[in-house]
């Protein structure tokens, strides 16, 4: 049969309007997307990708305080050992099925394993199992006053709901399957490693009734589709976000912002509320840095102005900040903070028996903060008499290369520069950097027996004058062992188009609650 070309015109036409009606959220995000398993990696574009296709049980609010998400009530025993949870009606995952309690419970338990305020909540858990398709129940052996806070965690390891079909992947065992119970869907078969991620509107998604805050309430996608485009030269990313070719630039570099402040075509703001905590982190479990008296010359040659003021000079933009803890935690202590003092970091090293070993740094080139870092801690390094070796890739890359434990003479390595986000260094429990429980613990394996076991009573100590004191003692403990050090707090700057509504400034970069004009 023959089809005329009026027709056929009629139906491109068609085709193309239904396109232009298409919103479409363009996004250029710090780094670029390797997997899609949120809870076998702490990466943060692993976990901002899970963001977009998951849902969580609780989620933190605009003033950081739990709220329910997908839960709808929930009861506490009187003895605080019994968690009932009810989920919210219509709670559907990207494909159709149902989300019921068997799905939550099999999420849960897969990422208590990995993650370590999961792992401490499941050393203390006697049971969690559902109850029917809606309730599930999680018993304690003692009393815990974190449960929620862990639930609600905002960083990672963030404690998605997933299919139970999936969530029953061995927990080192990277998933494929990216069917979530969020507000979008990945099309994967439009995922271009090194290039571009594409995500559409998941139309089985239901959000909760209330406003958007924080990372709580309804997430609303207003757009059709959001694209994620690897643009790892900063300057290119300007220049796409001026012609109109993205929509969001993330972690703009600061020394754009005389660009951008007299152009009424592009908004700046903060990328987050509590700003990041820049990390010197440290291989323990290879030379040098498993020698504690390299690591000790590390605490002295660390200063935080001077890393900082590398990468920006406007001090609203940065804090040193001379704590594990963010100067924003209820736990922030400068208690026994050294001093930096090259000298001494020269002379700790010249007593340090260190034979040469080359200290390879990881360095993701293309992230503005880490790239910055880690040409100040090379050279620093170089100054107090180690042999340095920066190696330089791109985020994705380092991100594999740090689950080696390889010495480096057989393709290992020594440091890396990171910036965790203050979520995450906000309190000892589920601090990422100073978890220090061996293999268990983040990328460096800090291993000491002492810290953990502080770790253990702050998460059960009700007193909050107690709990302030066991923070301090961690912090004391840890600047003797030294897993890491941090390296100063930064501010991130988003820049955006003056044509967007509903931007929010969350403690992870979100693209719910967007409109596009």
């Amino acid at each position: 049969m023959k089809i005329s070309t009026a027709i056929l015109l009629s139906v491109n036409v068609m085709a193309l309007s239904a396109q232009a009606e298409d919103s479409t959220l363009r996004i250029r995000p710090f780094g670029d997307l390797k997997q899609v398993d949120p809870i076998i990696t702490s990466d943060y574009m692993v976990r901002n990708h899970g963001y977009m296709v998951y849902d969580t049980l609780f989620a933190v609010d605009a003033d950081m305080n739990i709220q329910p998400q997908m839960v709808d009530t929930y009861s506490v025993s009187d003895d605080a050992l019994t968690y009932t949870f009810d989920l919210r009606d219509n709670l559907s995952f990207s494909n159709g099925d149902v989300v019921d309690s068997t799905d939550v419970v099999t999420s849960l338990k897969r990422w208590g394993e990995r993650d370590g305020l999961g792992q401490q909540l499941m050393a203390l858990t006697e049971s969690l199992e559902a109850i029917d398709e809606d309730s599930f129940q999680l018993v304690l052996k003692e009393p815990w006053g974190l449960v929620l806070d862990a639930l609600g965690k905002p960083s990672s390891n963030v404690p998605f709901i997933m299919p139970a079909e999936i969530a029953s992947t061995p927990s080192d065992v990277g998933i494929t399957d990216p069917t979530g119970s969020g507000p979008f869907i990945m099309k994967q078969d439009e995922w271009v490693p090194g290039s571009k991620v594409v995500y559409v509107k998941n139309p089985n998604y239901v959000p909760r009734a209330e406003p958007a805050s924080g990372l709580a309430g309804g997430k609303v996608a207003n757009v059709d589709r959001v694209e994620w485009h690897y643009i790892p030269d900063a300057q290119t990313a300007l220049n796409a976000l001026q012609a109109g070719e993205i929509d969001i630039f993330e972690e703009m570099p600061p020394d754009f912002l005389p660009l951008v402040e007299n152009d009424p075509s592009i908004n700046t703001m903060p990328l987050d509320t509590l700003g990041l905590q820049m990390v010197f982190r440290m291989n323990l479990s290879v030379p040098p840095f498993s020698n504690p008296k390299v690591r000790e010359a590390i605490k002295y040659m660390v200063d935080q102005e001077v890393f900082a003021q590398a990468y920006v000079s406007d001090p609203d933009l940065y804090v040193a900040c001379p704590s594990f803890y963010m100067c924003s935690s209820p736990y922030f202590t400068d208690a026994s903070w050294p001093k930096p003092d090259m000298e001494k970091a020269k002379a700790l090293i010249a007593e340090s028996s260190y034979d040469g070993t080359p200290v390879v740094i990881l360095h993701a080139t293309e992230s503005g903060p880490t790239n910055t870092f880690s040409l100040v801690a090379a050279q620093l390094m170089r100054e107090i008499g180690l042999n340095v070796e920066p190696q330089a890739m791109d985020w994705g890359t380092l991100t594999s290369r740090r689950a080696s434990k390889e010495e480096v003479a057989n393709g290992g390595w020594s440091l890396f520069l990171s910036g965790p986000s203050g979520a995450d260094a906000m309190e000892p429990s589920g601090h990422l950097s100073l978890r220090s429980n061996c293999d268990k613990a983040w990328f460096g394996w800090p291993c000491d027996a002492e810290i953990e076991e502080m770790r253990a009573e702050f998460a059960v100590e009700t007193d909050q004058a107690k709990k302030n004191a066991i923070a301090e003692a961690i912090q004391v403990r840890a600047l003797d062992y030294v897993p890491y050090m941090p390296a100063a707090t930064l501010f991130l700057i988003r820049a955006a188009s003056a044509d967007l509504d509903g931007v929010l400034t969350t403690p992870i970069p979100v693209y719910w609650n967007i409109s596009t004009n």
